[in-house]
């Protein structure tokens, strides 16, 4: 218990500290960023995916798959399609008002807001991970990785585009991405208290990297046509899942 305690708290700084990543790709060009997170892309697809069905599941339908397995999968796919779909709409806005000063502002704290419940679900998946043991942990932990990587370089953007200095845009997305800590420290908790909260946490956050992978990530993988690009990415894909299967036998 105190090992993977120590676990998941290193994980969930570690990914918090992902939020500075932004500052770190200043430097390269854009073009450069962009065939970067190509294969970034595609190598975490694969790693969510990968994550679902080679830990995640299996540990949760360790007793059987049920009716309410489904459901709290099934409510990980809604929360994050809300999620989305709020993020969205706070953009649809600040572009019908013509980009106002003012709207700027909201958009950036919009971004920040939008951003802290992303990261609190990423943190109560890493804590029921580590409940499920020290190989499911590390395996979700990379998998978060590799998806915040491009999202934070994004959220990064938003806040600089908003006016915010660069140290002020680096503090803001740190703190936005310490709610990571909050939500492994409840679901690791939860089920120290009681066990019965273990496949309801472990089938939820399964529901959220589905929803991850298949409406934000795949989609974007799909845009490249050309067909060595396509191919590389392929092999990103691939080895995403690789790694997750890896895993297994290194625990």
């Amino acid at each position: 218990m105190h090992i993977e305690l120590s676990y998941m708290l290193a994980s969930v700084l570690v990914v918090s500290a992902i939020s500075f990543v932004g500052i770190v790709l200043i430097p390269l060009s854009e073009k450069r960023i962009k065939k970067l997170l190509l294969y970034l892309v595609s190598f975490s697809a694969g790693a969510l995916i990968g994550d679902v069905f080679i830990h995640l599941l299996p540990e949760a339908t360790r007793d059987g798959f049920s009716f309410e397995i489904s459901v709290y999968i099934l409510l990980g796919i809604i929360l994050s399609f809300v999620v989305e779909k709020l993020m969205h709409w706070r953009h649809y806005h600040y572009l019908r008002d013509g980009g106002k000063k003012s709207k700027i502002k909201i958009m950036a704290y919009m971004n920040l807001f939008g951003d802290g419940i992303h990261n609190f679900i990423d943190g109560l998946a890493i804590g029921v991970s580590y409940a499920a043991g020290l190989t499911t942990g590390i395996a979700t932990t990379l998998a978060v990785i590799f998806h915040e990587i491009p999202q934070e370089f994004g959220d990064f953007g938003v806040l600089l585009h908003s006016g915010l200095k660069k140290s002020k845009a680096l503090l803001y997305n740190f703190l936005s991405a310490l709610t990571a800590v909050a939500g492994a420290l409840i679901s690791f908790f939860m089920i120290g208290a009681s066990e019965s909260f273990f496949p309801p946490l472990l089938s939820f956050a399964a529901g959220t990297f589905i929803y991850i992978a298949g409406s934000n990530l795949i989609p974007e993988i799909q845009k490249e046509k050309e067909s060595t690009q396509s191919l590389l990415q392929f092999v990103s894909f691939m080895l995403g899942i690789i790694v997750m299967i890896g895993l297994l036998y290194v625990g």
